[in-house]
């Protein structure tokens, strides 16, 4: 592994990282209401885009670290959809 893996693994770790307290609070409570539906579909077609550079890349701290947040993002996405379908926003 080259120091520049290392890089990439480190930023990857502490941008992910950084997302999961938030993922998990939002996840146990079921609370979308402060999320923005539209923000949330271009952040979570976003992490995935980058997952597929990454994989053309062959950059496995881009595509490790955004499969890791795409899984998250994306149960917060179904769940804020759920709530929007369902009327509550």
């Amino acid at each position: 592994m080259t120091a520049v893996d290392l890089l990439g693994y480190a930023a990857a770790s502490l941008t992910t990282l950084s997302f999961v307290p938030q993922a998990t609070k939002t996840l146990r409570s079921g609370d979308t209401t402060a999320i923005s539906l539209r923000m949330y579909l271009l952040f979570t077609t976003g992490v995935a885009l980058w997952g597929v550079y990454g994989l053309l890349r062959g950059d496995r701290p881009l595509v490790v670290a955004n499969a890791i947040t795409l899984v998250s993002a994306g149960l917060i996405l179904q769940s804020k959809l759920r709530a929007v379908l369902a009327g509550r926003r």
